[in-house]
């Protein structure tokens, strides 16, 4: 029996032949065409001022973080649940991770954690659009804009979603995505920074380059700064995927209905939610189960993998990794982030490649009645 696996693209000949050209043709005076077309479609599809395409979101989130001149001394909030690229940079600038819990319907980064976290030390909040979903932006952004704080919005997961009529990665003062060959547009690796403040996008252009301004050729680096930049066949292959993107994310939401169908009327489980004004991109499909079915993600995704079902557990709480489980921040997070635990006790991804089928989806949908049933 084949094995269904958790994620992967959808690739035709038209990135094929995107990419062959960008081989062909994407050197010294051409270097760069790829990356332009894919910058400004995808600013265009966003609907955001700049964009500055990167080696991936982890890149673009640090970029992010030092163009906004967070530093040693500062404090930048993120959602307790998501994957660990989110509060890694804060690392790397030298700043403080704090840990805020999350909403227990989107599993997003809710605007009375943040409040609840919020110091004068505060810098920066990163709310995260977790498997495609969106927090309350409305009173996220109430709260940014009444302490002038900004909102890098961490769009990774959530490429086509929306809140209120704007596209994620629209919603902050800054936007990052992933192009992870697990996501839903991908380039095998990479990301993009967005922006509409014309001094993030001064500082980014130089950081991005070790230090140098844009269009420098005489290599004379102002500061030393760092090496983030996208190949000309990873651009090549994400323009041809946005040129595809409607396609690609209706086949998610398309994967998740078929879901719904197969154990939406399922008990004791809570799927991925759409609230009024919004809409969900669906990146994974992901199910919580009530604590009192008595079983963790872990014997769950390995009765599902003796059926040939490969699954993602839900994010652990950052807090709870050995990465960080030291730290005062961490302890002070485990006890009370109730929410953040919980999901991340009784949350798994189900398979949501682009290449599922109906009946794909149908395999899966019995082999999760019957590991619940063991």
């Amino acid at each position: 029996m084949d094995r269904i696996p958790v994620a992967g693209p959808s690739i035709t000949e038209k990135e094929i032949e995107y990419v062959a050209d960008a081989v062909r043709t994407g050197w010294y005076a051409r270097a760069t065409e790829y990356h332009a077309k894919f910058e400004s479609a995808f600013r265009a599809y966003v609907r955001s001022e700049h964009a500055m395409a990167l080696p991936s979101c982890t890149s673009a989130i640090h970029l992010a973080l030092a163009a906004l001149g967070v530093g040693p001394g500062d404090e930048v909030i993120v959602p307790d649940v998501t994957w660990i690229a989110t509060s890694a940079p804060i690392d790397y600038v030298g700043a403080t991770v704090v840990f805020a819990d999350v909403d227990p319907i989107t599993w997003c980064l809710s605007p009375a954690s943040v409040e609840a976290c919020i110091t004068p030390r505060t810098k920066v909040i990163v709310p995260v659009d977790l498997y495609g979903g969106m927090p309350d932006y409305t009173g996220l952004r109430e709260l940014s804009q009444s302490l002038s704080i900004p909102i890098l919005e961490d769009a990774a997961e959530a490429i086509g979603a929306e809140y209120g009529g704007a596209r994620a990665g629209a919603l902050g003062d800054i936007g990052v995505f992933s192009f992870h060959g697990s996501k839903t547009l991908t380039t095998g690796e990479g990301g993009m920074l967005l922006t509409g403040r014309e001094d993030v996008w001064g500082r980014a252009s130089v950081l991005r380059d070790h230090g140098r301004a844009p269009g420098d050729v005489t290599f004379m680096n102002s500061e030393v700064g760092f090496k983030y930049k996208m190949s000309a066949m990873q651009a090549a292959l994400g323009l041809a995927q946005l040129e595809r993107v409607d396609e690609l994310v209706a086949k998610k939401r398309e994967t998740f209905g078929w879901y719904q169908e197969e154990l939406g009327t399922l008990p004791g489980v809570m799927w991925n939610a759409e609230p009024t004004g919004t809409r969900n991109a669906f990146w994974m499909t992901t199910a919580v189960l009530d604590a009192d079915r008595r079983i963790s993600k872990e014997a769950l995704a390995e009765r599902l993998s003796r059926r040939g079902i490969d699954t993602r557990p839900f994010f652990h709480p950052l807090s709870s990794l050995p990465a960080y489980a030291h730290r005062a921040e961490a302890i002070r997070a485990r006890g009370r982030n109730a929410t953040a635990a919980r999901l991340g006790a009784n949350g798994i991804n189900l398979p949501s490649g682009a290449s599922l089928t109906r009946s794909d989806v149908s395999r899966v949908s019995d082999a999760f009645r019957s590991a619940l049933a063991e």
